[in-house]
């Protein structure tokens, strides 16, 4: 039995909802993401970010191999009730797995897509790769 505020969001065929991690601070969209019911419903229970991956059908506690764990502020919902705005404090100053603080670090420059955000820390470092 699931939580009536639950019931409210519009699930996807999938039973997917997207979900924008934004930094509470700075208002700096820092990645999106996927969340089920469950992933939604641990994220509020304890307070951190946690998705739903789709590539490992698995539940993802952002920073679980990264150490960079998304602090929840404040949980938000659309006017369609189909997108979560989530306001958080990134831990560690890196969201994307690139070691870059966002993962929009890409800009379209005459037809090409072009990396205007340095990395902050080495990937293979992060994830001891």
């Amino acid at each position: 039995m699931s939580a009536p505020w639950l019931d409210q969001i519009k699930w996807n065929e999938d039973g997917l909802v997207p979900a924008i991690a934004q930094d509470h601070k700075t208002g700096r969209i820092l990645m999106v993401a996927w969340m089920n019911a469950e992933a939604l419903e641990l994220t509020v229970k304890e307070q951190r970010a946690i998705y739903w991956s789709r590539s490992r059908k698995k539940l993802w506690r952002k920073g679980e191999e990264s150490g960079h764990v998304q602090k929840l502020h404040e949980l938000r919902l659309d006017c369609d009730a189909d997108v979560i705005l989530m306001h958080v404090e990134q831990l560690g100053g890196i969201s994307c797995h690139t070691g870059r603080e966002s993962c929009f670090y890409s800009v379209l420059k005459e037809g090409e897509w072009v990396p205007v955000e340095p990395v902050l820390k080495d990937p293979k470092a992060i994830y001891n790769k």
